[in-house]
């Protein structure tokens, strides 16, 4: 027996067990928290930074460096094994966020420039930390549990998802509003501390980790494909770059993003010709004949895009276009995380009773696209509970969608591969959640200024105006009229931006109905496989061996 076959056959204590899953769902917390709390301070955000055309790259930064992260983390935690790897990541995770408390405290920074330009340099190193969090941590869950035991697990990480969900928007909402202080001659803006928030689950994740976690993973032989992990970069970042720019900062036909989208096809090509023929791929490409891994891996990848896409800007919604504070603005959205939580628990404990995942992933979907036709009939003149009721059959649908994907294709995979094929699944969900928040925010841009053209054009055709200034001041009294003192916008310029806000975020709701449609189709492609106990597991993966041969 290999010592790759030893790893996966040893036993862990219930404390062993016990210490793990909390780490890990701090961890957890960690990840899932960080989006929705800073999706609920970015207009704050946006206000005092500047930068209404950089809305979506907070996001998009976090999620570029994250995506092709994920894949990366996934080989190295293969190889060198899950604890270190994890504590690497989460030190990176919190250097990034810790600096992305500090931007603009300082003013414009060499190279990087001001604040705005300077969180979204922050939050993509906070990104690289970030895309090892839920791929590492899904592959302990394989590593210590079964595929039918782990289910109802699987049901507790997303119903932990859905807590971060809860309590981002009420901290990042309470602390934009009320967290301003002024220490000696710098004034520390209230959003800032949705950063270093951070610090002490970090701190007590690390420990545990390191203190309690055992050695998991860890194959002690073979190599990293840098050269893979370069072309993966090489191949993903210049296209979802080319997704956020395109259509409005620059035209699709122009030489710049012509050149990105077709230096992404030339580094994809090389990807796929060196992955075949290495001997240790970063991505190996038979996980893709496996119907199960490809299907599942698409269905994420659909849904995921409409969730992002949805969510991140729901905020921007209700702060500037109804003008509601940043915590009623958080407390709005409570509903779609009580519904992802409940349903999720739901879904994971009926996976471990029943053996079967593809009913509920059906079930899920079909209650998520009625969550988003509902939530696309809303109007300026919604109320808030008009909102949140949709909302929360939208969280009811998303729930079993939160772990059952993995589950599914872990469930398919040998053990040998269960850190890359995880990643590979959490690689493509994470593509769809940045290719979502990069379409909806060519969306947002081409909509707004469409709208805001059309309600003030003689603002928007003034060449000495800066009308994206403009803009942000006016967005800023929109969603903080107490400022209007501070700096003046004409009313009916506070009004236009208000109106085009709406318009543009209502255009994503609706666009998000096709995108769940197309995601369902997806999900009735699934292969339905018997879900296996961990002792069913290894017995096959000894099995394989033995057929093997000696290595």
């Amino acid at each position: 027996m290999t010592a790759e076959t030893a790893t996966h056959v040893r036993t862990f204590t219930r404390s062993e067990q016990a210490w793990t899953l909390t780490a890990l769902m701090i961890v957890f917390l960690l990840g899932a928290g960080d989006s929705t709390i800073v999706t609920t301070a970015m207009p704050r955000i946006v206000s005092q930074l500047g930068g209404l055309s950089l809305y979506a790259w907070v996001t998009t930064a976090y999620l570029l460096t994250s995506t092709v992260m994920v894949p990366i983390w996934g080989k190295l935690s293969d190889l060198h094994g899950r604890k270190g790897v994890l504590i690497a990541a989460i030190v990176i995770f919190l250097a990034g966020s810790c600096l992305s408390g500090l931007s603009g405290q300082f003013g414009p920074l060499p190279l990087i420039g001001g604040g705005m330009t300077q969180l979204i340099v922050f939050r993509a190193l906070q990104g690289i930390g970030g895309g090892a969090l839920f791929t590492i941590s899904f592959a302990i869950i394989a590593d210590m549990f079964g595929p039918r035991e782990r289910g109802r697990y699987s049901g507790m990480f997303g119903a932990t998802f859905g807590v971060a969900g809860v309590l981002g928007p009420l901290i990042g909402g309470f602390f934009t509003d009320h967290a301003t202080v002024r220490l000696g001659r710098w004034l520390v803006e209230g959003w800032r501390w949705i950063f270093y928030v951070n610090l002490p689950l970090t701190l007590a994740s690390l420990f545990m980790i390191a203190v309690m976690m055992p050695p998991l993973g860890r194959r002690g032989a073979g190599r990293v494909d840098y050269l893979g992990g370069v072309l993966i970069v090489l191949a993903f970042a210049p296209f979802l770059v080319a997704l956020s720019l395109g259509g409005h900062d620059y035209a699709w036909t122009s030489p710049l993003i012509v050149s990105l989208l077709a230096s992404s096809v030339v580094a994809l090509a090389a990807l796929v010709a060196l992955e075949a023929r290495t001997p240790e791929p970063m991505v190996p490409l038979g996980l893709f004949r496996d119907r199960v891994f490809a299907t599942a891996s698409a269905a994420s990848f659909v849904f995921n895009a409409a969730f992002i896409g949805i969510v991140a800007f729901l905020p921007l919604f209700l702060q500037a276009g109804l003008g509601v504070a940043a915590t009623v603005s958080g407390v709005a959205i409570l509903p779609l995380m009580f519904g992802l939580v409940f349903a999720s628990g739901l879904a994971g404990y009926l996976v471990s009773r029943t053996g079967l995942y593809k009913p509920f992933l059906i079930a899920g979907g079909f209650v998520l696209l009625a969550g988003v036709v509902l939530l696309s009939t809303v109007k300026p003149s919604t109320s808030i509970g008009g909102i949140e009721w949709r909302l929360l059959i939208v969280g009811l649908g998303l729930g079993p969608s939160q772990s059952l994907f993995s589950l599914a294709v872990q469930n398919a995979v040998r053990p040998q591969v269960m850190g890359v094929a995880t990643s590979g699944s959490q690689f493509f969900r994470q593509i769809g959640a940045t290719v979502g928040v990069a379409m909806a925010g060519a969306l947002l841009t081409h909509d707004f200024n469409a709208e805001f053209a059309r309600r003030a054009p003689v603002a928007a055709s003034q060449q000495r105006v800066d009308v994206g200034a403009l803009q942000t001041n006016a967005l800023a009294e929109a969603e903080h009229p107490e400022l209007r003192p501070a700096m003046p916008v004409a009313p009916e310029l506070v009004d236009a931006t208000r109106a085009s806000v709406q318009v543009a975020v209502i255009d994503i709701f609706r666009a998000g109905v096709a995108v769940v449609a197309l995601g369902l189709a997806l999900v009735f492609l699934i292969p339905a496989l018997p879900m296996r106990s961990r002792a069913e597991r290894l017995a096959a993966a000894a099995e394989a061996e033995a057929a093997a041969g000696p290595a």
